[in-house]
């Protein structure tokens, strides 16, 4: 048991945020971008199957067309339903996909890994780690944040609790919560890179041994 009284094995909801344009590459679904064989959003569903979470739901928005069509092969090779939910505003930022993604969450879960579609890296064996942190946490802190040399990282981890306040107030998302309370937060210190690495510019392409198709 940890010291906020959980067990070991905390019942885990997934986001994944695949709603942005990727202006900043030509306006492509970076979800889409390919590694070592797969697309980003193949290596993260199998990720998921392996960690077998009670929900896993994906936001699709700017490219909803292309990213929804992908995920309907992908579901036939794993045994974690996959629930997609589009947003009609995603030129109303990230934020408004968060707000989407909490509204619409239907389990019964202890602790929900919000997480970002250009993470080339973030794998079961980070979303572990983070869970092992969810699990040390103290009797006060509702989300777990990873940093890597001071500077923060994803995905994050958040209680049902904090959720649950985060629902109470019209328009509120995340990040907002995560600013107003930062007595709130387990800052996981970790020298993994992976937290802060995602795929925003052509250059990151190259670094991270990315392709188009």
């Amino acid at each position: 048991m940890s010291a906020a009284g959980k067990s070991t094995n905390p019942r885990l909801a997934i986001v994944l945020l695949a709603a942005g344009e990727g202006s900043r590459m030509g306006s492509i679904p970076k979800a889409l971008l390919r590694k070592d064989g797969k697309s980003l959003l193949e290596a993260f569903c199998l990720s998921v199957d392996a960690i077998d979470p009670v929900e896993f739901l994906v936001v699709t928005g700017f490219h909803a067309q292309a990213i929804e069509s992908e995920l309907s092969s992908l579901v036939k090779q794993l045994k974690t339903p996959v629930i997609v939910i589009q947003n009609l505003n995603p030129d109303q930022g990230q934020g408004s996909s968060v707000r989407l993604a909490l509204e619409s969450l239907k389990s019964d879960f202890d602790v929900l890994a919000v997480c970002l579609s250009d993470q080339p890296n973030v794998g079961a064996q980070e979303l572990h780690a983070l869970l092992n942190e969810f699990d040390r946490r103290n009797s006060l802190e509702q989300m777990v944040m990873p940093q890597v040399n001071g500077q923060r990282g994803n995905p994050v981890l958040f209680s049902k609790k904090a959720i649950e306040t985060i629902l109470s107030k019209p328009g509120m998302a995340c990040r907002t919560f995560m600013d107003q309370h930062p007595e709130l937060i387990k800052v996981y210190e970790t020298d993994n890179p992976v937290y802060i690495l995602d795929v925003d510019t052509e250059a990151d392409i190259q670094k991270f041994g990315i392709t188009r198709n």
